[in-house]
């Protein structure tokens, strides 16, 4: 600022001096002009006194190398000269100050040598015989004033412009000074210039306004932290760069870190590839959540990305302890797969039995009603151990070798092994699409569509409607069954769910079908979309690689 402060009084001093300088020196070339202008005029005067008195002796007498005299007739022609000869000289009738002479009796003109530098001055008058007297003079013109006077003026301006420089420095420095010594705590203690109380008291304001705002965000800040201190999850927030913002104690346990890890990139105190690859998906916009074994225990992870309208400010990593869900699931399916070995055994009495009733045991009246329940009984047990072992392959088994599978191949199968089931009901199975090859396993596959296809007959309302498409990566399988009711359309896929058992009992399901379907898709990295009104049908599309 003082730089600045200096170089503008420096400029306006500058300024000032070139104008005075320049008012000045036109100033004295017009009172020059003026004074040349009247002993002209005087000179004439007195010359056309003794050429009257005397005649032309008194012209040859006169010696004069400041002026020079012509006496020109009323024709023009020139008479006498006293630079010159008068008989070579060209005819002065045309001349302005002549003219101006022969007509009004007195004239006067001004005009420039080539080079810009002289001017010279004519004034004539005409005598009582009507011929002129014209008396000229040189003049140097402002610009030759100018050059003659730059040396002079180039040398006061230098001086001019040290004096300058000093005043303007001490001139800054005084009027910068309070400026820096303002206190800006309490800016309207400070002593300095009237005209900045305005400025001052807003700035006063302004200190109060920031200082309540900051106490605000204080005390907000210390709330988010007794919050997120207290929570069971583990929370990090982090800024656009991956840098952390924040970690609760939760998080810095599981991490094993502190907080002195604010402000370091969270990939240095967790290198893990899932955690490196959720962080750039956040970042770049996009949810990611994983699952991981830490210290014995199993956490989820969510990391979301923080959006302030279209700006991408960050991104929060929520961790949760699913230990408990994870075992309970285990649990259960530990419990399906011994349920399913232990049903074996019953179920070899019931076939023993049926075997004992069909070889003649049994009253023969009875027989027909006795082996047709053993056997239907048996058909179901088998078939929910079926099922129940299948779950336990899907929750157990690694990863699949993938292949190639034709979506539209698999689902004509699937309609055609159905085929006498649709039969019985008497309901019409359709097929619409195109081949459609994806990479995946195909019994995974056939097992998902299959499980579809047969809730959708046997659900079904006699007479009704089956209609599989298969459209780009998406099978979709409508019915005109019996529809599933909103309430419990979040739950079927759980296992052993039913809507209505005992309408459950009377179609011979398990309850695990959609189970299969659900786990099966997941292996695929399908995604299962419902959609079901009570009465009027269902509808499941699945869309694999989504």
């Amino acid at each position: 600022m003082t730089k600045r402060i200096f170089r503008s009084i420096l400029a306006v001093a500058a300024i000032v001096l070139l104008l005075s300088l320049s008012v000045v020196l036109g100033v004295l070339y017009s009172h020059y002009s003026e004074v040349q202008w009247r002993q002209l005029e005087s000179e004439l005067e007195l010359t056309r006194l003794g050429l009257e008195a005397s005649g032309e002796i008194y012209l040859q007498a006169i010696q004069t190398k400041n002026f020079r005299i012509t006496w020109i007739g009323s024709d023009g022609k020139v008479l006498f000269d006293t630079q010159a000869n008068a008989t070579a000289m060209d005819n002065h009738a045309q001349r302005e100050e002549v003219l101006e002479a022969l007509s009004y009796g007195k004239g006067s003109s001004e005009r420039y040598s080539d080079t810009l530098t002289t001017k010279m001055l004519y004034s004539a008058v005409r005598l009582t015989d009507g011929t002129v007297l014209r008396i000229a003079a040189a003049q140097d013109s402002v610009l030759a004033l100018l050059l003659d006077t730059v040396i002079p003026m180039l040398l006061i301006f230098l001086a001019a412009v040290l004096v300058s420089i000093l005043l303007a420095r001490t001139m800054a420095k005084k009027i910068v000074d309070p400026l820096n010594d303002l206190n800006l705590d309490a800016p309207t203690e400070s002593a300095v210039y009237d005209e900045l109380s305005p400025l001052l008291y807003r700035i006063d304001k302004q200190n109060k306004q920031i200082s309540a705002q900051l106490a605000l965000l204080k005390e907000k800040t210390d709330q988010f932290e007794q919050i997120t201190a207290s929570m069971n999850e583990g929370l990090v927030l982090l800024d656009a760069k991956g840098v952390i913002l924040s970690i609760n104690p939760a998080a810095a346990a599981l991490f094993e870190t502190g907080t002195a890890c604010v402000g370091l990139d969270f990939l240095v105190i967790d290198r893990s590839a899932a955690m490196r690859d959720g962080i750039q998906k956040a970042l770049a916009g996009k949810y990611n959540d994983f699952r991981s074994a830490r210290h014995g225990c199993e956490y989820q992870f969510g990391i979301s990305p923080i959006r302030s309208g279209e700006r991408l400010l960050g991104a929060v990593v929520l961790v949760f302890d699913v230990t408990e869900q994870v075992n309970s699931q285990r649990n259960r399916q530990e419990f399906t797969a011994n349920v399913s070995h232990e049903l074996k055994t019953p179920l070899q009495s019931i076939l023993n039995s049926a075997q004992l009733l069909q070889s003649g045991l049994v009253k023969p009246e009875d027989n027909a009603k006795f082996t047709g329940y053993i056997c239907s009984e048996a058909e179901r047990l088998l078939s929910l151990i079926n099922d129940v072992i299948r779950l336990s392959q899907l929750d157990e088994s690694g990863v699949l070798p993938a292949e190639a599978v034709d979506l539209y191949a698999i689902s004509s199968q699937v309609l055609q092994s159905l085929l006498p089931a649709a039969d019985q009901k008497h309901i019409t199975v359709e097929l619409h699409g195109e081949n459609t090859v994806i990479s995946g396993v195909r019994q995974l596959a056939y097992e998902l569509i299959y499980n579809l296809c047969d809730n959708a007959i046997r659900y079904n309302q006699d007479g009704g409607r089956v209609t599989v498409t298969i459209d780009k990566k998406c099978v979709t399988v409508k019915d005109t069954g019996i529809g599933i009711p909103k309430e419990h359309q979040a739950r079927i896929f759980e296992r052993f769910y039913r809507v209505d058992k005992s309408h459950s009992r009377e179609t011979g399901g398990t309850g695990l079908g959609l189970s299969i379907v659900k786990h099966a898709a997941q292996r695929l990295g399908a995604h299962i979309q419902l959609t079901s009104e009570e009465g009027e049908g269902t509808t499941v599309n699945v869309t694999f690689g989504a």
